[in-house]
């Protein structure tokens, strides 16, 4: 069964905290997937993870594309990843992707979004009621995650 947590952003965007955790993924050699809630948002977030950061590099596609199976992280608006990735990151209140073969799945919400944060705890509850054990992070004040629940 996948870990489950719940990311919930106080403090910072998802453009500055999502970046550091798909390259800790990467460092650890998961495969990943970023499910998001529209193309527009997709489109954003593909231009902005290959310049976050001047010394980095973030290889990444979007799928659907030629070469979606081969992206180490696969930006999606769908609910698949053509990339057999094994954790996969859901934003901005972005429908639960199937869980058949994850190990991870990590749900990060603005707290600053009243959509989004009904949308967290409308999917809490559906993952809860399918047996699932959560956990539950929030940002601190310096931009760390501590485990609440």
């Amino acid at each position: 069964m996948a870990e489950i947590l719940f990311y919930h952003l106080t403090e910072s965007r998802l453009e500055e905290a999502l970046p550091p955790l798909l390259e800790k993924s990467l460092e650890r050699g998961w495969l990943v997937s970023v499910h998001v809630g529209s193309e527009e948002r997709c489109a954003a977030l593909d231009s902005h993870l290959w310049t976050f950061r001047e010394d980095s590099f973030l290889p990444h596609g979007i799928a659907p594309g030629p070469h979606s199976a081969r992206q180490p992280v696969l930006l999606t608006v769908g609910g698949e990843a053509d990339n057999g990735a094994t954790v996969r990151f859901v934003t901005d209140g972005a429908a639960i992707p199937a869980l058949d073969g994850v190990d991870r799945l990590v749900m990060m919400f603005d707290g600053h979004d009243q959509l989004q944060l009904e949308a967290a705890r409308a999917q809490w509850k559906t993952l809860k009621s399918g047996g699932h054990a959560l956990t539950y992070w929030q940002q601190t004040p310096d931009r760390r995650w501590e485990k609440k629940a």
